[in-house]
């Protein structure tokens, strides 16, 4: 198929995301590796959701989409939006590759960047780039405490 011909990503999310997957060298080996460590990363999804929203209500650029109409945080709102957060991130880390979840993702993509109504109006694309740099590094500084502590145990013979 030639590039013209090829479908828009949108048609098959699924094709779409495996050829994403393989272009950033993810192999099937990862997908096991990031499955069995799920569990280290989902014990902590109250507290990442948490703190990223949190996050949120410190700027006046991000906070505005998340604000009721008295300027106070909408409470409901955010927790109705930590709920799809830890949605996401409990099937990102279960590498869900299934045709419900590719296509919710794409639904949330275009809900965040196409949608008029609502706190704010459309989300721009440098505070989802950021959000997604938060939890990355949340996740990171998750699988780095798990990593760490192989070294912060007590060395062999102190144990014995």
């Amino acid at each position: 198929m030639s590039r013209t011909e090829r479908p828009h990503p949108g048609a098959d999310m699924e094709r779409f995301v495996r050829e994403q997957m393989a272009f950033v060298g993810l192999h099937e080996e990862d997908v096991q590796l990031i499955r069995r460590t799920a569990p280290l990363v989902l014990k902590h999804e109250a507290a990442i959701t948490a703190a990223l929203y949190e996050h949120f209500l410190k700027f006046p650029d991000t906070a505005q989409f998340f604000l009721a109409e008295d300027g106070t945080p909408d409470r409901t709102r955010i927790e109705r939006r930590r709920h799809s957060l830890g949605r996401w991130l409990r099937e990102t880390a279960e590498v869900a590759i299934t045709h419900g979840f590719v296509y919710y993702s794409l639904a949330v993509a275009l809900s965040h960047s196409h949608r008029e109504y609502g706190p704010g109006g459309k989300i721009p694309a440098q505070f989802m780039v950021g959000a997604m740099s938060l939890t990355q590094s949340a996740l990171a500084s998750v699988q780095l405490s798990v990593l760490l502590l192989g070294y912060l145990l007590p060395q062999r013979e102190a144990r014995d």
